[in-house]
């Protein structure tokens, strides 16, 4: 399974939506990047992503978007796909 990779916050009604949809599709482990304590850490985000807003989710190198993405991905049949490294 590919590595997820979740920056969020502590008070994040999407973030908690996310990882609860990646822990119904197996995923065990979610190495969360809180910009909420690391401010430097928001603009490194930003950065990579355009994106201001959490959660900003990557399944290995793709980045996969916030959890309204992540959410149509799956809805389209290309989370699992992309979880199970395919």
């Amino acid at each position: 399974m590919n590595k997820v990779t979740m920056y969020c916050t502590a008070v994040c009604p999407y973030c908690v939506a996310a990882e609860r949809l990646l822990k119904s599709k197996g995923v065990e482990s979610i190495d969360k990047i809180r910009v909420d304590e690391h401010p430097h850490l928001r603009e490194e985000m930003m950065a990579k992503t355009g994106r201001r807003t959490v959660p900003q989710i990557y399944i290995g190198e793709t980045h996969v978007g916030g959890f309204d993405d992540m959410s149509a991905l799956d809805k389209a049949g290309g989370l699992i796909p992309l979880l199970n490294g395919g």
